[in-house]
């Protein structure tokens, strides 16, 4: 799960994007913030500076959040809420960069954040594999140059594939 050279997409469910700028990744993550519904968790899979954090801002707008989103680096766990139109549910962004040991997450409660209350978008999450439940829609995003971006949608199971098909049809419409 590092910055090396993805391959091309291995399955026809796989999405890839270049994204050129930050307001363009943060506008591919409001397009998936629109479909995004309690229940979802997405791993967001890259290096630091990549992008991730502005991608989330994008979902948070997508799922019409009033919040100001901000790293979560320090505190592991930012929650926000939804706008009315999607019943503000709410909007976990976590950041397992300073975890160490996988016994850690264990004071975190994460599997009560993807139980099914909110939308969990999750940074750094190769520090919590076995943790991971097996349907999510995982993104990796790779420095190409300064500015631009590659992103890699995967999705893991039924409702990621149908989510990667539904954003496949509504990301390029206004």
């Amino acid at each position: 799960m590092s910055d090396q050279r993805l391959p091309a997409a291995q399955t026809a469910h796989e999405l890839d994007f270049i994204s050129h700028s930050p307001a363009q990744t943060e506008r591919i993550g409001q397009r998936l913030g629109e479909q995004l519904r309690a229940g979802d968790l997405v791993l967001l899979v890259g290096t630091f500076g990549v992008g991730k954090t502005q991608f989330v801002r994008g979902v948070a707008r997508g799922l019409d959040s009033p919040d100001l989103v901000t790293s979560p680096s320090f505190v592991l766990v930012n929650e926000y809420r939804a706008g009315p139109r999607h019943r503000r549910i709410p909007i976990y962004h976590v950041d397992l960069y300073r975890i160490a040991e996988e016994r850690e997450l264990a004071t975190i409660g994460l599997d009560e954040l993807w139980s099914g209350e909110g939308v969990c978008l999750v940074e750094w999450p190769e520090r919590a594999l076995t943790h991971i439940p097996a349907d999510h829609l995982a993104i990796y995003m790779q420095h190409l140059s300064e500015t631009k971006r590659r992103l890699r949608f995967v999705p893991h199971g039924r409702r990621y594939v149908e989510l990667v098909t539904a954003f496949k049809e509504t990301a390029f419409h206004s």
